[in-house]
């Protein structure tokens, strides 16, 4: 008898989350604190709290531009 092949797993890397912190959106998007604070707050954009830091995941950001964009396009 012959036995099948070994089977291979092929595990790829699970994606890499950008987290981005205040001051780095508040760079990309060239506003103040409070601004991108009244973003966070209104839900404009997306964001989680790790302990007493809140990271913006950077495809939030990217879909927050894209929107604006889109709504400006109309």
């Amino acid at each position: 008898m012959v036995s099948p092949p070994p089977t291979v797993l092929r595990t790829e890397p699970a994606p890499v989350l950008d987290l981005l912190t205040v001051p780095q959106v508040m760079a990309r998007l060239q506003l103040g604190r409070s601004a991108v604070y009244d973003l966070l707050r209104s839900g404009q954009l997306a964001s989680i709290t790790l302990g007493r830091a809140r990271r913006i995941p950077a495809h939030a950001l990217d879909d927050f531009i894209h929107a604006r964009l889109e709504q400006d396009a109309a």
